[in-house]
Parts: structure tokens; sequence; C-alpha cells
């Protein structure tokens, strides 16, 4: 990496957007920031959608699906994960990056599989176009055994470096698995359209955990103007992020054009759109911008940061298309393979991007259920 790359912003980057973006930003924290601090993030009890009647149900869709409209973001209590379970996901990370020898590491280093980039990344080595200060980790379908579209064979040593740790996040990704339906139904309830049209697509989907270490910073990183996590947006239909307990998190507020800290209670689930969920909804559910930038307090220093969001995709070779009843398209039918490598090339390169063309008599069918990343 390049110093120029430490002051960025996000226009240098816009031919790769599959979603219009108009607003300007610089990929990291720096002093001309302005940070919304009378803007509040809204929480809702997801239990009302849940476990309620048809009333609580309409009414919750019609509060959720504003909140996510206005800023693409909102935070979800009473999603019915056992709490404990992020306590053991956190420590089992730490573990992870801390005791792993690099070489180890390194062995998974990672690579394009289908749509998405799966593997190791080194710290500074997020992307190629900002040294970020966070070692990552990202599993699809793919690394875990457990339900696939079509017969995987699986072998926990082709995707990690210790077996052990594989049951240890199936467990997480099964339990937000069961929440990737309801979400999708609430969000689309929520937009006045079939709660249910994405039910079929949503079964053994893809979907790709990312587990972040932020190592505390020594004296030379903290002064070198990298960001802990770049500004960018989610390409997926959207996000779940538990909170994280060290503050970092700062969201875009279009409206505004400042940023706004989240910092969401323990035990809650973070949800923001992705830039599919923007595509499909005809721009009604923004991909809104969001990065990690260094708590306040100071302890950045001496603390790490652990993050383990899941995103939720489709099937690489699904259809993106605009959802009826949401108004003339402002998008064309595209597959989720082709969509997703073109904005990711961004962050990999161009030679990252895969072209599948869609063939007329595909547009508006259910695609068939295989390419699983």
């Amino acid at each position: 990496m390049q110093d120029s790359d430490v002051g960025a912003s996000n226009r240098e980057f816009i031919r790769y957007d599959q979603v219009e973006k108009r607003h300007t930003y610089r990929l990291a924290e720096n002093s001309s920031d302005e940070f919304d601090d009378d803007y509040a993030i809204s929480v809702f009890d997801f239990g009302r959608y849940l476990h309620g009647n048809g009333r609580d149900r309409a009414r919750f869709a019609e509060e959720f699906g504003a909140a996510v409209q206005d800023i693409g973001f909102s935070v979800i209590t009473g999603h019915g994960v056992d709490t404990q379970l992020y306590d053991e996901i956190e420590a089992r990370t730490e573990e992870l990056f801390t005791t792993t020898p690099l070489a180890d590491k390194l062995a998974y280093r990672a690579r394009r599989h289908g749509s998405v980039s799966q593997g190791y990344f080194p710290i500074r080595e997020t992307s190629d176009i900002h040294p970020d200060l966070v070692e990552g980790w990202v599993w699809c379908r793919r690394a875990f055994d457990m339900p696939q579209v079509r017969d995987v064979p699986f072998r926990a040593a082709d995707f990690w470096p210790r077996a052990d740790y594989e049951p240890v996040f199936r467990r997480l990704a099964l339990a937000h698995e069961q929440l990737f339906k309801p979400v999708t139904q609430a969000m689309f309830q929520g937009l006045g359209i079939d709660p249910h049209l994405y039910d079929g697509k949503l079964t053994r989907t893809n979907f790709g955990l990312r587990l972040n270490y932020y190592p505390p910073l020594g004296e030379a990183e903290d002064r070198s103007g990298a960001g802990r996590l770049l500004g960018h947006e989610d390409v997926d239909l959207f996000t779940i992020l538990p909170a994280p307990r060290v503050e970092g998190l700062q969201v875009w507020n279009h409206k505004s054009g400042k940023w706004v800290r989240l910092d969401a209670p323990p035990g809650s689930i973070i949800i923001n759109t992705g830039d599919y969920m923007q595509r499909i909804s005809n721009d009604r559910l923004p991909s809104t911008t969001h990065r990690v930038g260094k708590p306040r307090d100071g302890s950045h220093r001496q603390r790490a940061r652990i993050s383990f969001p899941i995103a939720v995709y489709v099937r690489e070779h699904e259809i993106l298309e605009v959802l009826p009843g949401l108004g003339s398209p402002r998008y064309e039918p595209i597959k989720a393979i082709t969509f997703h490598t073109r904005s990711t090339s961004k962050f990999y390169g161009d030679g990252y991007a895969v072209e599948e063309p869609v063939p007329q008599s595909e547009a508006g069918t259910e695609p068939p259920g295989e390419g699983l990343s």
C-alpha cells in the first residue's frame, strides 16, 4: 500500500458500483469528518414479528421498514439467538487469530470461490484500495458441515486450520440462518409487497461469515491515518452483525451528510441492507456506507476489537431483478455472480469480475440452485 491510499475517496472507485451512490466520502476517518450526534438509529424488538399475531407483524414491518428505508440500518433485540453464544464466539475468534501461526493462516489465504473471496486476509490486506488495520477470515456455506443445495463432499481441513473450530462457528451460522427469511419478510412487508417472494431463494442459500480481529495499535499505526476498516457498502441482501463490545462502527447519514456512531446494546443485532437489496428494491432500501474508526476513549492502543458479521447472499446463478410492485425498474436483471464480482472488483482488481449474461428466457424465472460459493 502506498501512503496515498490512506487519503483515497470512494469517487476514485465509483465505476465499480452496480447501484446508484451519489455521495463522496474518504475511506478512512479523518479530522474533517462531521458527526451527527442527534441521530439515533432505531432499536426494535424482533420478537413482535417472530411471535406476534397478524396485526403485530404488520405494525412491526411498517416501523422496521420505515427505519431501514431511512438510513439502511436498524438494531434488533428479541431475535431468539442465545447471547451466550456470542460470548463464546468472541473468545474463540480471539483464540483463532492470536494462537494460529501466521504460516498456518496464510495456507488459507483468501481467493475467489464463485462470487465471494473466501479465506484469510492478513492485516492491511482486506482490500487492494486501503491498508485496513484488521485481520479477517471469511467462510461461506461450503466451509460448513451443514445442508447444501447440492451434494458437496465436506472436509474440515479444506477450510479450517483446526477441525474443532468448524462446529463452533457452525452453531453461529445455523442460529443466524434462522433469521434470513423473517428479516427479509419484514423488509418486504414494509415495502408493501409479498413478504414471501424470496423464501425459495433463501432456502439453504449462500452466506459469508466474516471474523474481524482488530489488534491493539502501536504508535506508528495509530498515526498512519489508516482506518481500522475502510468506508464501504456491503454487497449482499443484508448483514447480521452481533453488537461488538468495542466502539468503532460509524454509519453515513445521507440526509445530513454526517457520520453516526452506532453503539448498539449488548446482545442485540445490527441489521443493514446491502447492494443486492438496493438493486431489487429499486433504490427503496439503501446500501448505506459504514466503516470502523477508532474508539473515542483511545482504548485501541491497548484493547483488541472483535466482530463477526454474516452477509446474506443468494446463490450465484440467481437473477437479481427489481421486485414487482416497486415502480418502473431502474435496473436491468443481472446474475448475482456478475453483480457481486463487478462490485467487489474495486477491492480485488479488474480481473476478479465474472461476466455471465442473463438469457432472455431466464429473466423473471426461478434460476437453478447450483454453483454455490
